[in-house]
């Protein structure tokens, strides 16, 4: 039926699926390293600045319209299910032409880290919720304590982050 070679082949590709899947929102040791490639890393276009705050809000509110409904799926990055990161990667590349990596990890290392109390419309916020493979959880901050991700329990949602949960939960915020 299968060779040794064909076997060893499908149980490698089989385990790499399985590991990129399982990653989707993987975290590493909290280190702030600043990269020196960042700008290379993202991919800007002449779509709408995150310097406009008027534009990123109308963006992401219909952005939002667009994803509502859309359940919430480990690994996923349609519409018929989206994880946290996949969300970010894919509302940055659509609405701004900024080229997000994939995993929560990655994204928690580009721009420059800000804080809780200056955060600015467009500003990813990362928190350590506990839950899942590896515990972090990614967003985007749109205003007064709001911001827009793909939750577990309610899809593509808007959240405060003053509520108790997210309050004890934030992790970090960083500016593209």
């Amino acid at each position: 039926m299968f060779s040794i070679k064909q076997k060893k082949r499908l149980l490698f590709c089989s385990l790499l699926a399985s590991a990129l899947v399982l990653t989707a929102c993987s975290s590493s040791p909290d280190v702030d390293k600043p990269r020196k490639s960042q700008t290379s890393k993202i991919y800007r276009t002449n779509k709408g600045s995150l310097n406009d705050p008027i534009f990123v809000i109308s963006s992401l509110s219909e952005h939002q319209r667009e994803w509502k409904g859309t359940r919430y799926r480990l690994g996923g990055t349609s519409r018929s299910g989206v994880d946290c990161s996949g969300f970010m990667q894919i509302t940055f590349r659509d609405l701004f032409g900024i080229d997000l990596p994939r995993t929560t990890t990655e994204q928690s290392k580009e721009g420059t880290r800000v804080s809780k109390s200056d955060l600015q419309t467009g500003d990813l916020v990362f928190f350590n919720t506990g839950r899942g493979p590896n515990g972090k959880h990614v967003g985007v901050y749109v205003k007064d304590g709001q911001f827009l991700h793909a939750s577990t329990k309610g899809g593509v949602i808007y959240s405060d982050m003053n509520s108790p949960y997210w309050s004890k939960t934030f992790w970090q915020a960083r500016r593209l």
